[in-house]
């Protein structure tokens, strides 16, 4: 179906699907990015709806449905969770007819309060062939931010019953960036396995983090964003999108520099030779400037920290590797199960069936065989998070405000960590991507499974809760991959184009809530990418949960489709000239983001009016800043580059980007959307202009970098 159709009449969904699929959040119209109004077919609807566990086959099973709905939340006493601002909201209860009901909340620090029942006008239904009353309960203003629970007992009718449920506190807004004397914050954004040194082991570590936050941190940064540093694949071969993880909680090994673990300074002679021949191979690619082999890294890093797993811990170092394995509890178990299932299966081709669980007795059998594997994996995460406590540090001792900037993945791979050990979460059947837009004009498959908004709530948002914790352990801030998965995922049926699905809302305010709650708690901001197809109010609301959001400089259009001033950019964003699924400015300047995608066969536009439209863009933009003094005729590329930079630090963004490929020269692009095996996304290892590596040991003293960040400080303190 293209964007300009609509349904056919055999296809087109009833009244009561279209109330059905509306009850469940399901959207059965949207705009779409050329502002066509698209009507979505019944096909579409019924197979979201079955990937929620709701039958919708026939007339008759849609009116079921429907009732089901309407009746379920009133079969409980107490929801499984409510999240409210603090200062305001009110609990839920239904009770049945007859009876009396008292309330008590547990408090996080296990005091106990006894809640008042004062609902003035409850309202009554008949659920099952018995009344029951809907009663609200007033939140206490002075309840505390915070994880609590609700317990009610239901007593004096037919039915005694105890009912229990989260209440999720949450600040009504996260406080801003902190800044002195009016002092806006720029910070450097990087491709962490893009960024070598000469003591990689072929892409960018941990430790590589520490040493560019500390380059950053003297240069006057106050935050270094780096890609997702999820959890990928424990065998071969390894995904190379940091953007399609195993898991959003746990992290990537891949990212461990082995030799700054204390453990590695007692290997034996002979597994220390072994070590350093590992260390060779590895490293060997680490001036090639055309791709990152993870594969060659993984599989050299994986044996290298086998052999210092091998070595004893001390009991000092045993009490802190305990530690953390108990503060991440049963989950972590589970991932450390996965990653040793997996190699188990890669090893032996003995593959366990498809769909099983984890909790299968076959599965169960190998927890107990693999268990030093598992240890091993378990180690391993103790492991990432001292090095990225140790990268914090460097950030913090540099002088940054902000510190390390993480990055949350929108999903999870279908055959991923996440997917199997929480797939009661995850709906089947479905995957998530974006529909066309005019960056992708075929829309977007991004096989990632999405949560289940239903099972969220029944968790009380805990795995989103546990995510958050994770990535904020050793982090300023957090930046949201497309926030408007808090929101809305664009959902595609199994067996259906990227451009024939449909959005699936979720409680933004519960999901929001919690991340402001988290944030919060860690003393981090957030900053929500928010680009694409974004509805008004979803801006305006995430403005006054004080979460920030993004302004790309080519993105920023007037009314009358030129370039806005940068003078009337949002306050509370992240600003930068380019984003990672665009070319460096370098290459965006020539043009390459048309080229590339004419080469791809992704455009549905001749590649002339694609390129006379972009050459528009780009001369109106270059007249713009020759109007304001910032470059002359003839200007090069290295000046127009600050140029653009100098133009975007006249906005009153709280935050700037500068991107480290803009800093360098380089010209190609990390990420193509909507291409696979077509272009090397995610593996182009960074370069200057003329093509050639550049690593980290010489990046403060480059004479494009240190003009570039020094033209930014001299444009941020000339309008602070």
């Amino acid at each position: 179906m293209t964007m300009s159709d609509a349904p056919t009449a055999d296809d087109a969904p009833g009244e009561a699907l279209v109330s059905l699929a509306e009850a469940y959040g399901i959207a059965t119209e949207y705009w779409s990015f050329s502002g066509e109004q698209v009507h979505v077919p019944g096909t579409t609807l019924r197979a979201v709806l079955a990937a929620m566990g709701v039958v919708a086959d026939d007339d008759e099973a849609v009116e079921r449905a429907l009732a089901e709905r309407a009746a379920e939340p009133w079969r409980r006493l107490v929801a499984a969770s409510t999240v409210v601002r603090q200062g305001t909201g009110s609990i839920e209860l239904h009770v049945a007819d007859g009876s009396d009901v008292e309330v008590v909340l547990v408090l996080e620090d296990g005091s106990i309060r006894p809640l008042p029942i004062a609902e003035q006008q409850p309202v009554a239904r008949s659920v099952d062939g018995r009344t029951r009353w809907r009663v609200r309960v007033a939140v206490p203003a002075d309840v505390p931010l915070g994880w609590h629970t609700v317990q009610a007992r239901q007593y004096g009718g037919a039915d005694e019953l105890l009912a229990s449920g989260t209440l999720i506190v949450t600040p009504p807004r996260l406080t801003p960036p902190p800044a002195d004397s009016g002092r806006r914050s720029w910070g450097l954004m990087a491709q962490l396995y893009s960024v070598r040194s000469h003591r990689s082991w072929g892409m960018g570590d941990f430790a590589d983090l520490a040493d560019l936050a500390a380059i950053a941190g003297e240069s006057g940064a106050d935050y270094l964003l780096i890609n997702p540093v999820h959890a990928a694949e424990v065998t071969t071969p390894i995904e190379p999108s940091p953007y399609l993880p195993s898991s959003r909680r746990f992290l990537a090994p891949l990212y461990i520099r082995p030799e700054l673990i204390p453990e590695s300074a007692y290997l034996s002679n002979r597994a220390r030779e072994r070590f350093m021949q590992l260390n060779r191979s590895a490293s060997s690619t680490d001036g090639d400037p055309e791709r990152i082999d993870r594969d060659l890294v993984w599989t050299a890093k994986r044996e290298a920290l086998g052999l210092i797993h091998d070595v004893p811990l001390s009991p000092a170092r045993r009490a802190r590797h305990d530690a953390f394995a108990r503060s991440q509890g049963a989950a972590l178990a589970d991932f450390a199960l996965w990653c040793a299932v997996r190699e188990h299966e890669a090893a032996t081709g003995d593959r366990l069936p498809e769909g099983i669980a984890i909790d299968d007795p076959a599965v169960l059998e190998l927890r107990d065989r693999l268990s030093d594997r598992i240890a091993f994996h378990v180690w391993l995460q103790w492991v990432v998070d001292e090095q990225l406590s140790d990268a914090a540090a460097a950030a913090s001792a540099s002088g940054m405000r902000i510190g390390i900037m993480h990055d949350l993945a929108v999903g999870v791979s279908t055959a991923g960590s996440d997917a199997w050990s929480l797939r009661d979460l995850y709906a089947p059947g479905v995957v998530v991507g974006a529909p066309p837009d005019m960056y992708n004009q075929q829309g977007q498959n991004w096989n990632q499974p999405p949560w289940l908004p239903q099972a969220l709530a029944e968790h009380a948002y805990a795995p989103l809760r546990d995510m958050l914790r994770s990535l904020l352990r050793h982090a300023g801030a957090l930046r949201i991959d497309h926030i408007l998965g808090f929101f809305r995922l664009w959902w595609i049926p199994e067996g259906l184009g990227p451009g024939e699905g449909t959005y699936v809302r979720y409680d933004h305010e519960a999901m929001i809530g919690v991340l402001a709650l988290e944030a919060h708690r860690a003393g981090a901001l957030v900053i929500g990418e928010d680009l694409g197809l974004v509805e008004p109010w979803v801006r305006d609301y995430l403005a006054e949960r004080g979460i920030l959001g993004t302004s790309v400089l080519w993105f920023e259009t007037d009314d009358d489709g030129g370039s806005l001033a940068p003078e009337r950019y949002r306050t509370d964003v992240l600003a930068t000239v380019n984003t990672h699924d665009l070319p460096p400015t370098a290459g965006y300047l020539d043009g390459e983001h048309v080229a590339l995608r004419a080469r791809l066969g992704l455009l549905t536009r001749s590649v002339d009016d694609e390129l006379a439209d972009f050459e528009r863009e780009r001369d109106r933009m270059l007249a713009e800043l020759r109007s304001r003094g910032l470059i002359s005729d003839g200007a090069s590329e290295q000046e127009v580059v600050e140029a653009l930079h100098v133009f975007l630090a006249a906005s009153p963004s709280r935050l700037l980007g500068v991107s480290l490929v803009d800093a360098v020269g380089e010209k190609r692009v990390q990420n193509q959307p909507g291409t696979d095996d077509e272009y090397p996304n995610w593996q182009v290892p960074l370069a200057d202009a003329a093509g050639r590596a550049v690593m980290l040991d010489e990046l403060a003293s480059l004479p494009r970098y240190r003009s570039l960040v020094d033209a930014v400080e001299r444009a941020l303190r000339s309008v602070s």
